[in-house]
This record gives C-alpha cells, sequence and structure tokens, in this order.
C-alpha cells in the first residue's frame, strides 16, 4: 500500500495530480510531466538526506494514485501532506495509507507529532480528518506553529497527532478492529 518514492511513478502520478479536484490542495504543483518528475527527484534526494519522508500510495494492484509525506521535520515533528488521485476519492486508500504513514513516521523514524494545516476552505480535508479519533485540534495548543502557518490571512486550520494520543487509542482496539481489513472509525 506504500512504497518509497522513484522515479518511474512519476508520469502515472502526475495524470493523477492535474485533475481540477486534486491540483488546487498539492503542495508541490507542476504544470508538466517534466516538471513533476523533477519535484520528484527532489523529494527523493531530500529523503535520503533525511530532510522528509516520503511514500507512494498504491492500490491493491500496486499502482501509484497519490503521495503521502512528512515535510519539515524539526525536533521529531512535521508537517503531513497527502493527496490521492480522484478516482480514488472515497474509497479508504487515504485512510488506510495514513494509518501504515503513522505507524512507520512514530515506529522506525521516533517521530513524537505530526501536524497538519488544512485550508479552512478545503471542506474534504476537513471531514476527513475529523473522523480520526486520535487528532486534535492544534490552533491553541501550538499557538507558535498556528501563527507560523497563518503569516499573512487565517487561512488554516491546524490539527496534530502525537504519538501519546495515537498510542493511547491504538492500545485499546481488539485485533478484529486492526487485522482482516476492517477499517478502524
Amino acid at each position: 500500500m506504500l512504497k518509497k518514492r522513484d522515479l518511474f511513478e512519476a508520469p502515472a502520478l502526475f495524470d493523477l495530480l492535474k485533475h481540477k479536484e486534486v491540483y488546487p490542495y498539492v503542495r508541490h504543483k507542476a504544470e508538466t510531466s517534466d516538471e513533476f518528475y523533477f519535484i520528484t527527484k527532489q523529494t527523493v534526494e531530500a529523503e535520503e538526506k533525511g530532510e522528509l519522508i516520503s511514500r507512494t500510495i498504491l492500490d491493491e494492484f500496486q499502482h501509484p494514485i497519490g503521495t503521502i509525506n512528512l515535510y519539515d521535520i524539526q525536533d521529531q515533528h512535521g508537517f503531513l501532506a497527502t493527496w490521492i488521485g480522484q478516482p480514488y476519492f472515497g474509497k479508504g486508500y487515504n485512510k488506510r495509507a495514513k494509518e501504515l504513514f503513522f505507524e512507520e513516521l512514530f515506529f522506525q523514524h521516533d517521530i513524537k507529532g505530526i501536524f497538519m494545516k488544512i485550508r479552512k476552505t478545503n471542506i474534504r480535508s476537513l471531514k476527513a480528518i475529523l473522523k480520526i479519533p486520535y487528532v486534535s485540534l492544534g490552533n491553541t495548543v501550538y499557538p507558535e506553529v498556528y501563527q507560523a502557518i497563518n503569516q499573512e490571512n487565517d487561512v488554516y486550520e491546524l490539527f496534530v497527532i502525537s504519538k501519546e494520543h495515537y498510542l493511547s487509542y491504538h492500545q485499546f482496539l481488539t485485533p478484529s478492529e486492526t487485522e482482516g481489513g476492517e477499517e478502524v472509525s
């Protein structure tokens, strides 16, 4: 479901990226396939330097359908950026990808907190984030981060997933709620 980014997936991902329901919400916008290839190359190199963590989201046939990234990592905290191609909206890929990515971040990379900034106008993402039971509104808990992401205008809501909240929520799940393809709601 997740794999390290590579250059071979760039054309397929670019085709998904340019959809009008995806493109406005993507952090690194590319106008051409060549530009997206270059951005992907920079992403792979930045991960090799430890500056970010980036994965490709795959469907059940191992086709690339989006990306999930942790960027601006400082003091074991970073910002999450995720996008899924429009044909895959509403099929549970985003939720499953986040769960796998959070596991990797918290247990393999020792990340302590994951910030998510979501445009107040991005209703799809706001609805999705509120479905995550261990997420907290970070506007008042991390006022310095909230102010930093809203320097010019009050555009974003700040959410955070701490390792502690994540672990606390997952320790009470039964095996049937975390295995066998059932999704945790």
